[in-house]
């Protein structure tokens, strides 16, 4: 007696009688042939099919625990995609680079291939069926992975435009904020000349002035008004570079900000010896780098004549060391509330920036101090009350003011001071205690900025050197108001 499935018969056993029974298995009295062959084919036939249905239970089973992984995968992206706290770029985006992930994919891929044999396999004709369904199962689990992939990669992108959105309103909502604060709470104004603050607080966002009177091919060159503490009078001055952004020529003076945004009321003089755009003006002189030279100028604007000339010890010229950006800047003037000073390089520093107070008189070194900054790493510095700030530049539209020297104490510390651009090249930057205003010469256009000093009544904690000691406290203090 034989118990087995009628197409598995057919093919031997052709009119034989017999009965089913209620599970539908068909019971008959066969009577084979002496024959081992036949009988060694029927059993290897049963044992394929037997071994063939074990393996199509066993795919089906992992295809249905394939489809609920991947149900699980996606709610959990889901829940991630809803307690997002942070930004963190690479977070979702590798969410499908899992091991789990690309096992799960492989096996797929396997489970196709597998469907895909079997399918060609002559002798497991009878179950097409079964194999059609297990293939379009494998097929659609398949292209639901790839689906969940992309679209939780194109949630995320998606994600991070509106979180990249919503902070850019943020940051601008307090800025305005803080702006609005200040307005309404505006602290005293800073008397001209004074000194009493702490340090360097905030930039305004810049105010162009004009363009420079030679024109916008003249990119290079300094602007700015008499940066001695009390001058004898508000005398503005433009001197633009020649088109080479090095040979100094041609400057302008005008006797109050009216004339000179109106071009009226100037006299102009030519010079034909400066190199650079590192010129300053302080008490009615203005100073400079001798073309070609390490010597440093010094010319009376009263009657546009050369008083003096003097070497400044080890300096490096000629384009050696100059500032990021800004070729030619050998020796870069500046005037404050404490004198006149000249920040340069040398070889001995190894190209770090040096600061030296001059005699404003002899144009004699009196003191120096060497810093830690590379110049040539700097787009920029400015003294301001004895303390030397340096810029950096952070893109073609703004720079930060990220450390300050002190040449009263001797320590250094950094800043983060943002400070905005018109275009992208500081090449003239001057300070005025006057007003307490940048002078920027800026890719050809003149542009001024208020600074914002913290008085020493409350001074934030400053970041300073180990083992120094801790400043006074210090609270916010703003300039007067706009020349």
């Amino acid at each position: 007696m034989l118990n087995v499935p009628v197409t598995m018969l057919l093919q031997l056993i052709r009119g034989v009688s017999g009965s089913m029974d209620k599970d539908g298995i068909c019971h008959c009295v066969v009577y084979l042939p002496n024959n081992a062959i036949y009988l060694q084919q029927l059993e290897q036939l049963q044992n394929t099919a037997q071994e063939l249905m074990g393996k199509y239970e066993q795919e089906l089973s992992r295809v249905s625990e394939y489809a609920h992984a991947i149900e699980d995968q996606e709610n959990q992206v889901l829940e991630m995609n809803s307690t997002l706290n942070s930004r963190n770029p690479t977070f979702l985006a590798s969410s499908y680079e899992f091991p789990a992930f690309n096992l799960l994919r492989l096996e797929l891929e396997g489970a196709q291939e597998l469907v895909a044999q079997l399918k060609t396999n002559r002798r497991v004709s009878g179950v097409s069926d079964l194999l059609h369904e297990l293939q379009s199962q494998v097929a659609n689990a398949s292209l639901t992975l790839k689906l969940l992939a992309e679209s939780d990669q194109r949630s995320f992108r998606a994600l991070r435009q509106e979180v990249d959105v919503l902070e850019s309103r943020l940051h601008e909502c307090e800025r305005e904020k803080e702006q609005e604060e200040t307005s309404i709470h505006p602290d005293p104004p800073l008397s001209p000349g004074s000194c009493a603050h702490g340090g360097l607080q905030k930039v305004s966002r810049p105010l162009v002035v004009q363009l420079n009177w030679r024109g916008f091919s003249y990119k290079s060159g300094a602007w700015g008004r008499d940066s001695a503490p009390s001058p004898a009078s508000s005398l503005f001055w433009v001197a633009p570079l020649r088109e080479d952004g090095r040979y100094f020529d041609y400057y302008r003076l005008h006797k109050s900000y009216d004339d000179l945004v109106l071009l009226k009321n100037y006299e102009q003089w030519k010079m034909g010896y400066g190199d650079g755009s590192g010129n300053t003006v302080y008490k009615n002189f203005m100073y400079f780098n001798y073309y070609g030279t390490s010597e440093m100028a010094k010319v009376d604007l009263s009657s546009n004549s050369l008083v003096l000339r003097r070497p400044l010890p080890g300096a490096t010229y000629n384009n050696r060391f100059s500032y990021a950006g800004v070729p030619w800047k050998d020796l870069d003037f500046a005037g404050d509330e404490k004198g006149l000073w000249v920040l340069y390089a040398t070889e001995e520093s190894k190209g770090n920036l040096v600061v030296s107070l001059l005699n404003a008189s002899t144009l004699e070194v009196e003191k120096t101090w060497h810093t830690s900054q590379y110049k040539p790493a700097l787009s920029g510095a400015f003294m301001a009350c004895g303390v030397l700030y340096a810029l950096r530049s952070l893109s073609t539209r703004q720079e930060e003011i990220f450390y300050a020297f002190d040449t009263t104490t001797g320590q250094e510390h950094q800043l983060s001071i943002l400070l905005d651009k018109m275009l992208e090249t500081l090449q003239g930057i001057n300070y005025c205690p006057l007003d307490h205003k940048l002078y920027v010469y800026n890719d050809g256009y003149l542009v001024n900025y208020d600074l914002s000093f913290v008085t020493l009544k409350s001074r934030p904690p400053a970041k300073r050197p180990s083992g120094t000691q801790a400043p006074p406290k210090a609270v916010k203090h703003n300039k007067g108001s706009r020349t």
